[in-house]
């Protein structure tokens, strides 16, 4: 039985080196960026107005009083999208609104509310307050400068980074490729959600729930259908998502009874088990294997064991698999409102919530069929064997949502 970080090992070095792609930008938001990207432009492009307000010369208003104001002559006006029109001269404004060019001559913009306008001279501005060279001024590539580094491989494209990229003009962004993930389930007891059931029958959740951790870590997910426990089926439900996918990822059959035929399936068609046992909890029976280039990830049927340890061995991969820099699940600290208890010897996993104040409680009952505790959970705790952790101790709570 190998130990968490052994078996993490293991699984990285056989995953592939990511395949690139180009794609365009408005496909992009989660993919994975394959090479630098560099500002083809300076942002902003040229001096703006950041208000609505008048272009000035700093040193002509620099005596500007509500009860001591300077009159200005108004040269023009220019509106976001325009050229700039007229140029500011001693003792004299342009009109600008917020984003418009900034005129040549102007040092400072003097925001709209510091001003009034005399009806009776409707050529002249009031300048009610002072101004210091490059008030209210958005310099050009005072944001970014041309030829600067905005992302390197293995970075995440964010909405905050595709915005970016779109404001410099970039249209289409080279990732690497996603993996397809092939997501089956075993077991003769399982339905669909929404058929029937017979006595002793029930429905199955695992390939929706680990759907859903599949698309968040940036792959792409494919259900296939439920596989009854026999040999012939499993072996012909396994050909099938092999050939369609670069994962398979499989939930029930891998432990040691009498009806568990996912290894046996995968070793008929070539594929080679690495390593079947892990050393957590929720989570012993995990089955990892390669059939050429592709990768199984054999998971046990309990629905909490099976959430968590995709968490844990299989979503790196995924991440692996695209390159990604940061592999881990985001973390943060907090602070146990309980204690905390683990009997066993393995590592456990426990499922918690965290409150907007940083407090750690037990989601409630820890086993590994018990998807309500899942359910209220947005985190986990990892717990040593035989070891209690007092309310008030410091935890790491690793997240997925």
């Amino acid at each position: 039985m190998l130990e968490l970080d052994e078996a993490l090992a293991q699984v990285l070095a056989a995953v592939p080196a990511p395949a690139h792609e180009t794609i365009s930008l408005d496909d992009a938001a989660g993919r994975v960026l394959a090479e630098p990207v560099q500002a083809p432009t300076d942002l902003p492009r040229f001096d703006n107005s950041a208000m609505d307000g008048y272009a000035v010369r700093a040193a002509d208003v620099a005596s500007a009083r509500p009860d001591a104001p300077v009159r200005l002559h108004l040269a023009g006006t220019t509106a976001a999208g325009g050229a700039a029109t007229g140029a500011v001269a001693a003792r004299t404004c342009v009109r600008l609104f917020t984003g418009a060019p900034l005129p040549h001559g102007a040092d400072a913009v003097v925001m709209q509310e510091d001003t009034r306008l005399d009806p009776a001279m409707a050529d002249e501005v009031v300048i009610l307050a002072p101004a210091s060279p490059g008030d209210y001024i958005r310099p050009c590539g005072g944001d970014v400068k041309r030829g600067a580094r905005l992302a390197g491989p293995g970075e995440a494209l964010t909405p905050g980074l595709i915005g970016l990229l779109a404001a410099v003009g970039l249209s289409r962004v080279c990732v690497a490729r996603q993996p397809s993930v092939g997501l089956l389930a075993t077991g003769s007891e399982l339905r669909e959600p929404g058929q029937p059931l017979a006595p002793g029958q029930i429905y199955e959740s695992n390939r929706l729930a680990l759907k859903a951790l599949t698309q968040r870590a940036g792959a792409l997910a494919q259900l296939f259908p439920i596989v009854a426990d026999d040999p012939a089926a499993t072996r012909e439900a396994m050909a099938a998502a092999f050939e369609q996918s670069d994962v398979v990822v499989t939930s029930g059959g891998v432990s040691v009874g009498e009806l568990d035929y996912v290894k046996a399936a995968f070793e008929r068609m070539g594929g080679e088990v690495q390593f079947w046992k892990v050393a957590i909890k929720p989570g012993r029976p995990f089955v990892f294997g390669r059939c050429r280039e592709r990768l199984l990830f054999g998971l046990p049927g309990n629905p909490v064991s099976a959430f968590v340890t995709f968490l844990l061995l299989v979503r790196p991969a995924l991440l692996r698999w695209q390159g990604a820099r940061c592999l881990d699940l985001p973390a943060h600290p907090g602070v146990l409102a309980e204690p905390l208890v683990n009997d066993g010897e393995r590592r456990h996993f426990m499922r918690v919530i965290v409150d907007a104040a940083g407090k750690v409680r037990s989601t409630g009952l820890q086993a590994s069929h018990a998807l309500g505790s899942l359910a209220a959970a947005n985190g986990l705790v990892d717990m040593p064997g035989h070891a209690t952790l007092a309310a008030g101790t410091a935890v790491t709570v690793l997240r997925w949502d």
